[in-house]
């Protein structure tokens, strides 16, 4: 890298620490930094081994100032970044847009309506997070029904229906009614009597190819026109499960000569010979199809408002066809596009991440590589951060892309007050990670200390807090430092909490604990343990790219499950659990 590169990084460096600074409240971190800073400066790329190393030290710079010189600086550097920051704190908090027609309902009612097959994945959040928050400005009500009525292509997960509202809960929302479908099959059967003595539904036991033909040509089927009577007693017979799978279907009579094919004399009851997992269910066999089961709950439990993927359009139109029927006013209906979250090489599909746990590819539904609500929720990311990313989305029916990074960003506002500082030296030698990890390049240096280097550090618990305290982090003859970190000899570096000391050999030196020779001289700020084996603890941290273990300062042991901390300069992450050689951590983000 020339010199003229390398100040241009260290230009645009300096603007994002201090803009990451500001937005967040706290120091700045490499990593947080990186992403932005080179997708805003692609020639960077090339050079991306090089850059953390320039980066450092800005980020250093930074971490010595208070906000209002952090302002007054950037200030100087890009004002329109300092807008931006303030048109932030007055963005008006409904980001969601009215519902339609919602002013003519006594009470807005809204559903979730999951498919119990498995845990939820990151895309499932979007549905409780737009319906609860809708719930919350309309003071509404929210019911999720379980849609369990295919017993064998999506079959139910018994463990699922707890873990889904173990996620509903997770993200902050509690529905006011819970239903399963499944128990409520007499509710559609005795709806089904009804439909066929309408004479809107009849018996079809044309072999599905065959009607598949007739339909694409819009040519009725030879039983589309039996009497009321006959349509009764074969459906009787299906109730009292007399055909086998693929013998006989219930059909709800539409126009055969609709423009859309799909809304041809659609199918409303088959048969399954797979048994309901469910003991309560496990009788039926004759299954009403989602559309007719959906359509039949809706009114039933008065939901005034439905949001639907775009894909499903010709559902609200084949459902519009029964609700004719029985003179029913059909509920307003929000279409939205599908979402995609980046960062994640397993798809967002309950079956692939199924298959990939079974086989174990993957330690669990938890295991950080797994784009599900259970991953990040054990990572320590909370499910406000999800809602809000998911709401930001608004509802348009276009495709949209979710960040993982934007999640990261809500997440931080909320933990960075909150959670204290501590040091993790991580040692690459050890770890299991892909190539692209941004790890130290060698292991963990150990520096011996020079006769007047104080044996006990004492940075704070918050560089935001005083009044919590400090830390005690001990080294009685050496520490550990990341191999990036390590000062050439006769070069300076800072030791957070410690102070400024001198290499020389595999000595540090005392040099003393002027705070300007950072701010004015550029000596890089770096975290640090003792080399003792009672002045450190090794920890393991699960990340989305493999374990990464380290050498964390003594108070780490002291935490409990679920408490979270930030490894300066490396990340947020989640105490985990506890064995007999190491401490187990998972790394949320930077």
């Amino acid at each position: 890298m020339d010199d003229d590169l390398e100040e241009r990084v260290r230009a645009e460096a300096r603007k994002h620490a201090l803009y990451n600074a500001l937005k967040h409240g706290s120091d700045p971190d490499v990593g947080a930094i990186m992403g932005p800073l080179m997708g805003e400066n692609p020639d960077f790329r090339p050079h991306g081994d090089a850059i953390p190393g320039v980066v450092a030290p800005v980020v250093g710079e930074v971490s010595g100032m208070d906000t209002e010189e952090r302002r007054e600086r950037l200030a100087e550097l890009d004002p329109e970044l300092v807008e931006e920051l303030d048109a932030e704190d007055e963005e008006d908090d409904q980001v969601l847009p009215d519902l339609p027609n919602a002013d003519e309902y006594d009470e807005i009612r809204m559903r979730l309506a999951p498919n119990p097959n498995g845990p939820w994945h990151l895309g499932s959040a979007r549905m409780p997070a737009v319906i609860g928050t809708y719930k919350d400005m309309y003071d509404g009500w929210m019911l999720c029904r379980f849609d369990d009525t295919d017993p064998e292509t999506k079959r139910p997960d018994l463990d699922a229906y707890d873990e889904i509202l173990d996620a509903i809960g997770y993200l902050g929302f509690e529905p006011d009614e819970v239903l399963k479908a499944s128990d409520r099959v007499e509710t559609y059967y005795d709806h089904a009597r009804d439909l066929i003595e309408k004479g809107g539904a009849y018996t079809c036991s044309c072999p599905a190819e065959h009607f598949r033909g007739l339909k694409a040509d819009g040519e009725p089927c030879d039983h589309r026109d039996k009497d009321v009577e006959t349509v009764h007693e074969e459906f009787e017979a299906m109730v009292d499960g007399e055909y086998s799978d693929g013998e006989m279907v219930l059909r709800v009579k539409t126009d055969i000569h609709h423009k859309n094919p799909a809304l041809r004399d659609f199918v409303a009851f088959r048969m399954v010979d797979t048994p309901h997992p469910r003991e309560e269910a496990e009788d039926y066999r004759a299954w009403p199809m989602l559309d007719f089961q959906s359509g039949i709950d809706d009114h039933l439990t008065g939901v005034t408002h439905i949001i639907r993927g775009i894909d499903l359009q010709d559902s609200a139109k084949r459902q519009r066809f029964v609700y004719d029927y029985f003179g029913w006013e059909y509920p307003e209906v929000v279409h939205w596009g599908h979402v995609q979250i980046d960062a994640y090489d397993v798809p967002m599909s309950t079956s692939t991440i199924k298959a990939k746990v079974d086989s174990g590819e993957l330690t669990g539904w938890d295991d950080p590589r797994a784009p599900t609500l259970a991953s990040v929720k054990r990572r320590g990311i909370r499910g406000e951060a999800i809602v809000d990313a998911m709401v930001e989305l608004g509802v348009s029916t276009s495709n949209v892309d979710l960040a993982m990074s934007s999640i990261y960003a809500n997440n931080r506002d909320l933990i960075d007050d909150d959670t204290d500082r501590r040091f993790l030296v991580r040692d690459p030698s050890g770890s299991a990670v892909d190539d692209g990890a941004r790890l130290p390049a060698a292991a963990p240096a150990s520096l011996s200390l020079g006769e007047d280097v104080p044996d006990v550090g004492h940075p704070p618990l918050h560089p935001n807090h005083e009044d919590r305290g400090d830390r005690d982090v001990p080294a009685s003859e050496s520490v550990l430092l990341e191999a990036d970190d390590v000062p050439a000899d006769g070069e300076r570096v800072w030791l957070k909490g410690l102070g400024c000391l001198r290499r020389d050999g595999d000595e540090l030196d005392w040099v003393g604990t002027d705070i300007s020779l950072v701010r004015e001289e550029n000596v890089p700020v770096v975290h640090w343990v003792g080399a003792g084996d009672d002045e450190h603890v090794r920890v393991r941290m699960r990340t989305m790219d493999g374990d990464v273990v380290g050498y964390a300062e003594p108070g780490y042991a002291d935490y409990d499950a679920d408490d979270l901390v930030q490894f300066e300069r490396v990340g947020f992450a989640r105490f985990d659990s506890e064995s007999d050689d190491e401490l187990l951590a998972f790394y949320a983000h930077p």
